[in-house]
């Protein structure tokens, strides 16, 4: 935790947020590669409507997946980058239905709550610990992650 000091945070916060960033982290990234596999895979009536929006979503899960490690890495711990780490880890379980719509947004909605979680639990720690980096962070995150659940919920007609 080498960068506690040069940031003003206590390396024992460092390491906590580290440890939930990580584990954050590995569902970010199950959650990515079951969106790709959906982009893939989609088929049937929902094809042209589905397809370009799974690409956004793992546009946009990528994106995080990069900032999360780095947040990681400025709080001066190493990000996890093995699959086989991510899944022993993550919430998030790989999923296996990818080509049906329905089941497919189902999936997504369950990983966004699983996230949104995760990201509240560390506004917590980070608020504690003064981590106002990670807490912007985290805050941004789940703001445009409601709305995008608001967005799927209305495409299943909930």
């Amino acid at each position: 935790m080498k960068n506690a000091n040069i940031i003003g945070l206590e390396e024992s916060d460092c390491s906590t947020i580290s440890q939930k960033l990580n584990i954050l982290l590995a569902n970010y990234s199950v959650f990515y590669q079951n969106t790709r596999g959906s982009h893939w895979n989609i088929k049937g009536e929902q094809f042209f409507t589905l397809h370009p929006k799974f690409e956004e979503l793992y546009n946009s899960l990528v994106l995080k997946i990069d900032e999360i490690a780095e947040r990681i890495l400025t709080l001066g711990a190493t990000p996890a980058h093995n699959y086989s780490e991510y899944l022993t880890v993550s919430t998030i379980k790989e999923s296996r239905e990818v080509s049906d719509g329905n089941k497919s947004v189902e999936i997504i909605l369950e990983s966004f709550k699983i996230v949104i979680d995760l990201q509240r639990e560390l506004l917590d720690i980070t608020e504690k610990a003064g981590d106002e980096g990670t807490n912007s962070q985290m805050s941004d995150y789940i703001t445009e992650q409601e709305k995008e659940v608001w967005m799927y919920n209305s495409y299943l007609g909930k």
